[in-house]
């Protein structure tokens, strides 16, 4: 029926059963690798390797994407410069102290860079954060 001792009387168990907490990580680890690939969304950008840390924030910022070929979009919106120009006015106007962070792909010629930055700075932003892919130890 049970362990008992030696004298015959039953003892109690207390082991701990883990077989059900680890088939339901199981379920939940392939439930994650399925769904994992499906989450990724946004432009393809080839960042810039720096070995710099990540940056805090509290709200969300604007993210201005400049690709490959030159076309730039906020929070991945595609946008012509005149129309950037205005949406940044327009996210400067209703909230000064937003953050915004200039994602631009590694081979983007830098006077289209420094172009957008100085539009950027034009508008009344005084903080542009850089985004950049964590450099690899080799």
């Amino acid at each position: 029926m049970g362990p008992t001792r030696g004298n015959g009387r039953r003892r109690l168990v207390s082991d701990i059963n883990v077989t059900p907490m680890v088939d339901v990580m199981l379920v939940l680890l392939i439930i994650f690798m399925v769904t994992a690939p499906m989450m990724t969304q946004g432009l393809n950008v080839d960042l810039p390797e720096t070995t710099s840390k990540s940056l805090r924030q509290e709200e969300k910022p604007l993210i201005l994407t400049i690709n490959k070929d030159g076309e730039i979009s906020i929070n991945n919106v595609p946008l012509v410069r005149k129309l950037m120009i205005q949406e940044l006015e327009k996210n400067y106007r209703a909230n000064k102290d937003q953050p915004l962070f200039l994602r631009a792909d590694k081979n983007v010629p830098y006077g289209i860079v420094v172009g957008v930055m100085a539009d950027i700075k034009a508008v009344g932003f005084d903080k542009i954060g850089m985004i950049t892919k964590p450099s690899e130890k080799k």
